[in-house]
């Protein structure tokens, strides 16, 4: 979930400090605790906001995350860096939704650019369900898709500590951000008649 990409698409990616000067590429990272505070929000949905629950929640315009199921293979799973909302934690790819940004746009767009993962159009799946939390001022959507063909997810941007594909008896094996756990068995119920 986006909390800050500077450079989608380079695992170090944070090289420049403000002035264009290198940096020490091992100082930030996908497994960095800190997210360097010299980087401004980069995207227009990025931001805190708080939800009816009194929490605060990010991204100004909501947030959409992909649960991407593999039949063969699970659904695919982002182990979440430590600098992140609940680091350490495993989630679908996903984070703030831009401006004028439709859910299923930013599900694919946050995937992609998070995990490589599926083309930026979004032609290479087909979309099942969405699945919305409606916090008043803010919401995530679970956007629930299958792959049409098998793909390798790869780390494109500092904040995975690893991507996997899960089978779907396994998830509730793993750490997952308290989200995913708590929307974990509506999701599983929608996505059953599609299995």
């Amino acid at each position: 979930m986006s909390s800050s990409d500077p450079n989608a698409g380079d695992q170090n990616a944070y090289t420049h400090d403000r002035s264009g000067a290198s940096r020490d590429e091992t100082a930030y990272g996908p497994n960095s605790k800190d997210l360097p505070d010299y980087l401004p929000p980069r995207r227009s949905g990025d931001g805190w906001t708080v939800g009816s629950d009194g929490q605060k929640h990010w991204g100004l315009n909501g947030a959409a995350g992909l649960m991407l199921l593999d039949p063969e293979q699970g659904i695919l799973m982002q182990h979440r860096a430590l600098w992140s909302v609940e680091g350490g934690t495993w989630s679908f790819p996903g984070g703030a939704r831009d401006l004028g940004e439709s859910a299923i746009e930013a599900a694919v767009r946050e995937s992609w650019e998070e995990a490589g993962v599926p083309d930026l159009a979004g032609e290479d799946i087909d979309v099942l369900d969405t699945h919305v939390l409606d916090l008043g001022d803010w919401s995530y959507t679970t956007v629930i898709a299958r792959v049409r063909r098998h793909f390798e997810p790869v780390i494109s941007d500092p904040e995975s500590i690893e991507l996997a594909w899960v089978p779907i008896d396994e998830l509730t094996d793993y750490n997952l951000h308290s989200g995913v756990a708590a929307a974990l068995p509506e999701l599983l119920e929608m996505l059953r008649p599609h299995l």
